[in-house]
């Protein structure tokens, strides 16, 4: 029997753009759990219930919340952490807490964002091998490079971040910036210009507190001017007509011109869009028609 194709070797060879395929979050709570990560993270770990259920209500007091598993090696007789963190398209903020114990969080109201504020960039690598075959193929090099480069305090490995067939996958707080396809020659670069205040288009995916539509229009405003500062473009407005075809006007700085961008919605080929699914699906994909200036 013929292997089938790692999703991400499927995604790569057919030239799927990275573009537009960040997830839509804003609000993101980090928790360190040294157990043994299932493929559905949270329902399948060993945390006590009453755990469980006050981590599934804190998700869901506010829109656009993400829980993600973190871990990092070497750190059994450390205290647990938590981040909270908050993505805005103007800045973001992360704050830090210890736990003694994973019970310790059920007296912890994460939605008011407790903690010690972090001074530094957090970097999120998927090595979720367990949903993914691919997270933990490309995901794992794709950690142990960055420790290497940057502060290890600054990295840490998390369960499904979103686009398991982008992966190497990165993103990097309190930005809500997406990279994929990762690969070790990339990490300098793409840490080096994140320092910066820039993107890297190469691997650039988008950013959280944008949904996709928007993130098609940025990325083809940054294209057309060459702006890759993160404040240098930014949302103004959309408008809908219909089902597939959407208008967004951004502001690019610090010319101040007005970019109206055509965005449209079509479906790829059908292609298994993960390594554990059965179907054969078309990924949506948002992309830029038309742009125009529209005032300055």
């Amino acid at each position: 029997m013929r292997r089938r194709e790692f999703c991400s070797e499927v995604s790569r060879e057919a030239a799927e753009s990275l573009g537009a395929t960040a997830s839509r979050v804003d609000h993101w709570i980090l928790f360190e759990y040294r157990g043994v990560w299932s493929s559905e993270a949270l329902d399948g770990s060993a945390l006590p219930d009453a755990v469980k259920a006050h981590l599934r209500e804190q998700c869901e007091a506010r829109p656009h919340t993400k829980l993600l598993f973190i871990r990092r090696e070497q750190r059994a007789q450390e205290p647990l952490r938590v981040f909270l963190a908050r993505t805005r398209e103007g800045g973001g903020d992360v704050y830090s807490l210890e736990l003694e114990r994973y019970e310790d969080v059920l007296g912890v109201d994460l939605v008011s964002g407790p903690g010690s504020r972090v001074a530094h960039p957090l970097l999120l690598v998927c090595t979720h091998g367990k949903h993914d075959k691919c997270c933990a193929r490309y995901g794992r090099p794709l950690y142990e490079a960055l420790c290497d480069q940057v502060d290890a305090e600054w990295v840490w490995q998390t369960t499904h971040v979103g686009g398991d067939r982008f992966a190497g996958n990165l993103v990097c707080l309190p930005e809500g910036a997406y990279y994929g396809r990762v690969g070790r020659d990339d990490v300098w670069p793409l840490v080096d210009a994140h320092l910066g205040g820039r993107v890297r288009l190469e691997n650039y995916r988008g950013r959280s507190c944008h949904t996709m539509v928007v993130q098609a229009a940025e990325r083809a405003v940054r294209e057309e001017t060459g702006l890759l500062g993160y404040d240098e473009v930014s949302f103004v407005a959309v408008d809908r007509h219909g089902p597939d075809r959407w208008t967004v006007q951004l502001l690019a700085r610090p010319a101040g011109a007005v970019h109206e961008v055509e965005v449209r919605l079509d479906r790829g080929p059908l292609a298994h869009l993960t390594c554990s699914s059965e179907m054969l699906r078309r990924p949506r994909r948002y992309g830029a028609t038309g742009r125009q200036l529209v005032g300055a």
